[in-house]
């Protein structure tokens, strides 16, 4: 059988945020390269084992924690369990996060909202990240999901964008640290992507108004997010380090 283009057998890889979306799909996607695959997820436990089912149909092993990564205690248990599952890590990618659907001005926006946006999206990759680093090997690969937000700002969810342009910096800072190890830091940053999380964003109409904005004419889906981790977790990518993929369908050369 010839090898496959992208091989991952042996690796052992972690998705955070992996009970749906985005990061299952990654998870599944890396069990179908060969890896074996742990998720995070916060409180969707059915979801969480929808995911593992799907991972073991893949051929991977998988296991799951139930985390605020945002708290260092939760942090603890999900690096807790990687050690016991895999004492290193190969892949680790960073995915979990929140987008309140709701508009709100800086100039009315709480420092509660600030507060808990830094806290889950940014103060949590701080967290798991360093953790990550610790028991990576050499040749690893980190891939930390940002936002086209990140790189051209959101009117009404400044505090998701500063976190998601936090994250580039992040990626581009980590990239150097960790270059003599031979491990890439790479971001990938989505734009409208069909999930669960953008779906009260698209309701109302709002739908055809985004695709409209989309060269390519249609939302992503999260398979399209999937493809171009996977990508950047492989050797295929031993040479990229420090970059931001953008997965928009060409919506920010649009406005």
């Amino acid at each position: 059988m010839a090898e496959r283009i992208i091989e991952l057998k042996g690796k052992r890889a972690v998705v955070t945020g992996g009970s749906r979306g985005i990061g299952r799909a990654t998870a599944v996607l890396l069990a179908r390269a060969g890896a074996d695959v742990g998720i995070a997820y916060r409180t969707r436990e059915e979801q969480a084992g929808e995911t593992l089912a799907a991972i073991q149909r893949a051929g991977g092993h998988g296991w799951a924690v139930a985390a605020d990564l945002g708290d260092r205690e939760g942090v603890k248990a999900l690096f807790e369990r990687v050690d016991s599952e895999f004492g290193w890590l190969d892949v680790f990618v960073v995915n979990h996060g929140i987008w309140p659907p709701e508009y709100v001005p800086v100039a009315e926006m709480a420092d509660e909202t600030w507060e808990e946006m830094m806290r889950v999206n940014l103060d949590s990759v701080f967290y798991c990240v360093g953790e990550a680093a610790r028991r990576m090997a050499d040749g690893g690969r980190i891939v930390i999901v940002s936002s086209t937000a990140g790189q051209r700002g959101e009117a009404g969810h400044s505090h998701y964008a500063a976190t998601k342009g936090a994250v580039i910096s992040f990626v581009k800072s980590l990239a150097v640290e960790l270059a003599s190890r031979d491990v890439t830091v790479n971001a990938v940053a989505p734009g409208w992507i069909d999930t669960e999380m953008a779906a009260p964003a698209l309701e109302a109409g709002e739908r055809d108004k985004v695709i409209a904005d989309i060269p390519l004419g249609r939302l992503g889906s999260a398979d399209d997010v999937a493809g171009p981790i996977l990508f950047l977790c492989s050797k295929l990518a031993r040479h990229v380090t420090g970059e931001v993929l953008n997965v928009n369908g060409g919506s920010v050369l649009c406005g």
